[in-house]
């Protein structure tokens, strides 16, 4: 049929493709502009963001793909406003999507847009998943701790931070073990890795909470103290801000099952 087809499409849907920053056939971007200006509705699954990125179609637009080629779209295309967070973006006419199983949550969300709930949710039991997925990708992105510079001074910082993570710290204890006041503390933090101390902290922290609670059985509220939060509440408060889901949902996820 080739892409004569796609003059005739109500729906297109651009899969992943291995080499997302390839080159693009001239012809294949251009049979997908004419069909958005015919009003066809364009969705792309995973790194096929790229194809309709390379379109210009989504320019001045909200965007997402997998997590792991997040960053590269949105240097790439600085004029799609590239969220890394989500499972998937519906502009109207555009639509995007993150990882594979991601491209599952937008088809189950295009047959709820056409046709309804009642059918929707049918379609969600024959492919044996839920109609809608609790929280965003953030949840399975490897949240890396923000790096100092190799050699700089606050590289041996980091690492008893690291190190020592889940004990009661605050800011004048890591002043102290760094040998500054606690203003110069905070000017390094901010050059150096774009976080501020207790921020950096914080995120050693969740990471730890993370391993945990894949790893053991243990309550959230055991995980907290091990992790060093004083405060259950504030734990559950931080993890859910930063990878997008709460504890318990984590490990449902995560977390293998008892045999």
């Amino acid at each position: 049929m080739g892409l004569d087809a796609l003059a005739g499409a109500d729906t297109i849907i651009l899969p992943g493709c291995a080499e997302a920053t390839g080159p693009i056939p001239a012809e294949v971007l251009d049979a997908l502009r004419r069909a958005a200006a015919n009003g066809t509705r364009i969705a792309s699954v995973c790194s096929g963001a790229f194809v309709l990125a390379a379109t210009g179609l989504l320019d001045g637009h909200r965007a997402t793909t997998h997590w792991s080629g997040a960053a590269t779209l949105a240097e790439l295309h600085p004029a799609i406003d590239v969220d890394p967070d989500v499972l998937y973006v519906d502009n109207g006419q555009l639509l995007t999507s993150a990882g594979a199983a991601a491209g599952l949550d937008l088809c189950l969300h295009l047959i709820r847009r056409d046709y309804g709930s009642v059918v929707a949710a049918d379609a969600a039991r024959l492919s044996v998943m839920p109609l809608e997925r609790e929280g965003g990708q953030a949840q399975f992105i490897v949240h890396d701790l923000p790096p100092a510079a190799r050699g700089s001074i606050l590289e041996p910082v980091l690492r008893w931070m690291d190190d020592n993570s889940a004990k009661d710290l605050i800011l004048k204890d890591i002043a102290a073990h760094a040998g500054m006041s606690t203003r110069t503390l905070n000017r390094r933090f901010r050059e150096q890795t774009g976080a501020t101390p207790l921020r950096w902290l914080n995120r050693a922290r969740i990471r730890q909470a993370q391993y945990l609670l894949e790893s053991t059985s243990h309550t959230i509220d055991w995980v907290a103290v091990q992790v060093g939060f004083g405060s259950p509440t504030a734990f559950r408060d931080s993890f859910k801000r930063i990878v997008g889901v709460s504890p318990n949902a984590y490990r449902a996820a995560f977390h293998p099952p008892r045999r």
